[in-house]
């Protein structure tokens, strides 16, 4: 099972958090989250479901404009998940290849910088996750028969991933990699990343918009918007557990 990210570093879903620089380098993916669920209860919420933190400043009557909760899976569920991504003896996390081209793309559904090739990490037997190039000026001249062959034709791919940072939204390019996805009838979910650059209010504002954009302007794209932070590790459990649900790994409605 494919799980395709535009612009998505993967391996900062590998990642430990260090829980607010309190623990060991050594220390599990459980054992880590076990120290999740001891945080205070409004630390704990703010970091596994960061969009719920901002719910609370709009009117009751705007707040149904946001879908915070379609994919709402318990702090337990979200502990399942971890293991997952939990590396071990018997589940290797690995960076297995790179490819320019779909004919180079490995049968199995880390390079540092911007990325300029399809790069793919095989998740234990659960899935692979295919990091690739976004759109824009940076974006490799074979984009096309990179990108969007692989997109089109991989039968195995469960969703696609799109990017987009919370401080300045959604951009043109934004919009291109959208209709590629809206064309191809790919299921595709937001990533709201850099949250912890941006204020409160200018997230919630940014939050308001794209959701009014999704629920407006496509059809194919997961309502729920999901929101992360790469330095204080917000919102990467909750999407972690997602992939793991969408790939068939954990028994949760989504």
């Amino acid at each position: 099972m494919a799980v395709s990210g535009l612009r998505l570093g993967a391996e900062k879903l590998f990642e430990m958090p260090a829980v607010l620089g309190r623990l060991s380098r050594c220390q599990s993916t459980s054992q880590a989250f076990a120290e999740v669920l001891r945080l205070p209860k409004q630390q704990l919420r703010k970091l596994l479901y960061p969009l719920q933190e901002v719910e609370r400043y709009l009117a009751a009557d705007r707040r149904q404009d946001l879908h915070l909760r379609i994919f709402n899976p318990s702090p337990e569920d979200i502990a399942r998940a971890e293991s997952v991504f939990k590396a071990t003896e018997h589940n290797r996390i690995d960076y297995v290849s790179s490819a320019i081209r779909i004919d180079h793309a490995p049968d199995l559904p880390r390079p540092e910088g911007h990325t300029k090739k399809m790069n793919f990490f095989k998740v234990g037997k659960h899935f692979t996750v295919v990091d690739m190039p976004g759109y824009g000026y940076r974006a490799p001249e074979d984009f096309a028969d990179m990108v969007e062959t692989y997109l089109k034709e991989r039968s195995n791919l469960r969703r696609t991933f799109l990017l987009v940072d919370s401080v300045i939204g959604i951009q043109k390019t934004d919009n291109i990699a959208i209709e590629m996805c809206e064309e191809f009838a790919l299921p595709y979910v937001i990533v709201l990343t850099k949250i912890d650059k941006s204020s409160k209010g200018h997230l919630l504002k940014q939050v308001l918009e794209i959701q009014k954009f999704v629920n407006t302007k496509t059809q194919g794209c997961f309502p729920q918007l999901f929101a992360v932070s790469a330095v204080t590790f917000s919102g990467i459990h909750l999407l972690r557990c997602f992939i793991a649900n969408v790939t068939g790994n954990l028994d949760l409605t989504n």
